[in-house]
């Protein structure tokens, strides 16, 4: 018996039967949460060290190596009852669909260091270090990842192709 199955049984019926209707979702939010670690892990790192005065680059990179394991993950995982395309043409799909997720999830930070000026040396690095956590860790994640559902849900992972295929057309 998994781990999920041993949690499912102890749930009274009510709670389990929202949690099976909404499957797709919870697995998605598990595998943005795990990849919100990879992301952040790589990002603090390189700001730590390499790129101290280049935040937004080291989010682009946090983000990108995070992408990469997201399709993985929501591939084989999360939307593995879906599909039906190519997968070199699904892959496509998928990075350019978070392709534009990395623009949503730069642009609270980028508008808080530079619409705001929440920067060094008008404010103090710890101040700096705040914004830029919230604008772009919180903020810009959750707003890419509302994003990445609903696009990859609708064109990268459709439950049936023939019927995404005529709603594009």
């Amino acid at each position: 018996m998994s781990l999920v199955q041993w949690g499912l049984d102890r749930l009274p019926g009510s709670y389990r039967d929202v949690l099976l209707r909404h499957q797709e979702l919870l697995k998605f939010a598990a595998v943005g949460a795990a990849t919100w670690f990879v992301d952040t892990g790589i990002v603090y790192a390189l700001k730590l060290t390499v790129l101290q005065d280049k935040p937004l680059t080291a989010r682009a990179f946090g983000v990108l190596i995070a992408t990469i394991a997201s399709y993985v993950l929501n591939r084989e995982w999360s939307f593995s009852a879906r599909g039906g395309r190519q997968r070199h043409h699904e892959a496509a799909l998928f990075f350019a669909v978070s392709g534009l997720a990395i623009v949503v999830t730069l642009i609270p930070q980028a508008v808080s260091l530079y619409v705001f000026d929440i920067r060094v040396p008008r404010v103090s690095a710890p101040t700096q270090a705040l914004a830029n956590f919230v604008s772009g860790q919180i903020l810009g994640v959750l707003l890419a990842m509302v994003f990445r559902f609903w696009a990859l849900r609708r064109y990268v992972f459709p439950k049936d192709l023939r019927e995404a295929e005529l709603e594009i057309l």
